[in-house]
This record gives structure tokens, C-alpha cells and sequence, in this order.
């Protein structure tokens, strides 16, 4: 079984469906005595930094995530999920973040250039993945895939052994990580049509 965490951030529904197609059963919750059921977790996510935050805080899930973590239940973040995995985000004049990993987010430099245009803040839309590093929830994409993403920040891992995946809009940025039982993504695999549902699955499968 697998535990969606709803910490009031949004996108749970396309995730559970994407899950449901794919034949996993899973359950979106924000009870932490469910949760510890799991048998692994998905931490997805829209919005801001601090809400996030300071409602992750107000159902004492920030320290289930950080629990499960160091217990090694597999956890796969997605966008916002992805970002707050590290210690610290720009975002909202700076908001202190779970810190699983060491980095912080920054957001798109203002303006966006690349050759003379300037391109819109937050990306939005299809975009390819340099896959830099092997690891199974991500092995077998083809590397012409496009994933589809919605965000205005960015992880820098201190850590750069982390990134398994890179992505050109304007700067290069890292929007796929991995660290031991620890997967994330900054795009939306459950909007990204067969390579999405193809990560999904094979996290589903993952044995770290």
C-alpha cells in the first residue's frame, strides 16, 4: 500500500489516479498512524514554501517524513515535494525546509534569457530530462521523453552526486535526485503521460 501525503498542497487526485491505472492501491492522508502503514510514500506537492511548511508542521508531518526517511521506507517527492526535501528555500523571503538533504531552492533568475528571448517565470510545459546518472525508479526512459513541469524554483543540491537528471531552461537545473531511499522529481510524472506512469511504476517497484 501506498501512502500520498496531504499536507493541504494540492495535486493528491491526479497522483492516486495515476496510481489507480497503473493497478497500485493507495490511500491520501494526512493522519500520521495511517501513514506509518505504508509500505512507501509519495510527498507531491503545488504551492509555496511556507504553507507548505507550516502545515506540514501543524499535522506533525515533518517529522513523520524525516522518521520514515531515516527508517528507509522508499519516498519519492514531486515539485513542491522535491523542494522541500532540502534545508533551505529563497522562496517567501526564506523559509527554513525538512533538511533530508543538504542544498537549498533558488528561484529562476530574473529575466530569463536564452538567445535574446526571455523566457516566462514559472515554467511552465514539456521539457526534456539529460538523465546523468543511472538509478532504477528512472531506468529505461528514453531520453527524447518530455515531462511536463509548473514551477518558478529550483533545487542546488551541496551535495551534486544527488542528481541523477538535468534540465535546460535558461540555466541548467537539477530536477531529478536520488539518495539511498530517497527519490524526487521536479516535474510531474502523473501528467506526463507513458515516461511519467513508467517512473511511477518503477518506484512502486523499488526495493532500495
Amino acid at each position: 500500500m501506498i501512502g500520498i501525503i496531504d499536507y493541504l498542497a494540492g495535486n493528491l487526485t491526479s497522483v492516486a489516479r495515476a496510481l489507480a491505472y497503473l493497478g497500485y492501491k493507495c490511500f491520501i492522508s494526512s493522519d500520521i498512524k495511517e501513514l506509518k502503514k505504508a509500505e512507501r510514500i509519495i510527498f507531491p506537492g503545488v504551492g509555496a514554501a511556507k504553507s507548505a511548511m507550516e502545515s506540514l508542521k501543524k499535522f506533525y508531518l515533518d517529522e513523520f517524513l524525516k522518521e520514515s526517511f531515516f527508517k528507509g521506507v522508499p519516498i519519492l517527492g514531486i515539485c513542491l515535494g522535491t523542494q522541500i526535501i532540502f534545508e533551505f528555500s529563497e522562496e517567501d523571503g526564506g523559509t527554513k525546509t525538512l533538511g533530508l538533504l543538504k542544498g537549498k531552492v533558488v528561484k529562476f533568475p530574473q529575466p530569463l534569457l536564452w538567445k535574446e528571448e526571455v523566457l516566462k517565470v514559472p515554467h511552465m510545459g514539456w521539457n526534456k530530462v539529460n538523465w546523468v546518472k543511472e538509478h532504477p525508479v528512472f531506468k529505461g526512459l528514453d531520453p527524447d521523453y518530455e515531462y511536463y513541469f509548473v514551477h518558478s524554483y529550483f533545487v542546488i543540491p551541496e551535495d551534486k552526486e544527488v542528481i541523477c537528471g538535468i534540465t535546460f531552461y535558461g540555466v541548467n537545473f537539477s530536477s531529478a535526485i536520488a539518495y539511498k531511499n530517497l527519490v524526487a522529481v521536479q516535474f510531474h510524472p502523473e501528467k506526463s503521460g507513458k515516461p511519467g506512469l513508467q517512473i511511477l511504476k518503477q518506484f512502486c517497484e523499488w526495493n532500495p
